[in-house]
């Protein structure tokens, strides 16, 4: 069996990353709501300030999956944690602990750094990913929901003014 490396994406990676963000999005069924470009990715992962960081798994130097996570913080804990935003494994890969792996090296990692905690997001419909993470021991919240604003509702708030303030 050939052996499985993880490595830090880089900005060469921004192609595949994208590429591997829109199988995911195929495979839950949400390809259509995935507007990110890999010049999206580029700018805002890979410049000055990054808004989040990438591990790639391969083996035998192929392309396996990906976990694209950021840090967090919990003001109730006081300590930091890491956000998974995207975990993705190729079909032909799955069923060899790779988005274990994935997960256990990011959390590893957010450890080092002082972090308690990590968080994911998982689509109501995905029962597969839902188990996976909780034969992991990474448990649904009962007492939390996620909540969004997008697109121009979103910039239609971001726009008002604050506290009755006339612009």
């Amino acid at each position: 069996m050939s052996a499985i490396t993880l490595r830090p994406g880089t900005i060469d990676d921004v192609d595949t990353i994208h590429a591997a963000l829109l199988k995911l999005g195929t495979h839950i069924g949400a390809h259509q709501e995935i507007t990110s470009t890999s010049d999206d990715l580029r700018r805002y992962g890979f410049g000055e300030k990054p808004a989040f960081f990438t591990l790639i798994a391969e083996v035998s130097g192929e392309f396996a999956g990906l976990c694209l996570y950021f840090p967090i913080f919990s003001t109730w804990m006081g300590r930091p944690g890491v956000y998974v935003q995207d975990l993705y494994v190729e079909d032909r890969f799955r069923g060899r602990k790779i988005g274990e792996r994935l997960l256990r090296c990011v959390a590893a990692e957010c450890r080092k750094d002082g972090g308690v905690y990590l968080r994911l997001s998982v689509d109501t419909d995905n029962e597969g990913a839902k188990a996976f993470y909780e034969r992991l021991g990474i448990a649904w919240s009962s007492y939390e929901q996620t909540q969004k604003i997008i697109g121009e509702a979103f910039f239609a708030f971001a726009d008002a003014p604050v506290n009755g303030e006339q612009e």
